[in-house]
């Protein structure tokens, strides 16, 4: 297994078809910018499936398998 991390990176990553899972960890902090993860792709909607969802105190970890 190998992790990328960071938005560009991993978009770069999902574009080119090289991720076979995704994980987030949602914060509820509202930012005035930054870059979001699945603007932009200029691709195919990509279909996740969703593997786990682990509710913990001021964040969620999400983790999706990438559907190819």
């Amino acid at each position: 297994m190998i992790g990328v991390g960071g938005a560009d990176v991993t978009r770069q990553c999902l574009k080119a078809g090289l991720l076979d899972e995704i994980g987030i960890d949602l914060v509820p902090v509202l930012l005035e910018s930054g870059v979001r993860l699945f603007e932009c792709l200029g691709i195919e909607p990509v279909e996740l499936e969703i593997t786990s969802v682990t509710p913990d105190t001021g964040v969620t970890h999400l983790r999706y398998r990438v559907l190819k």
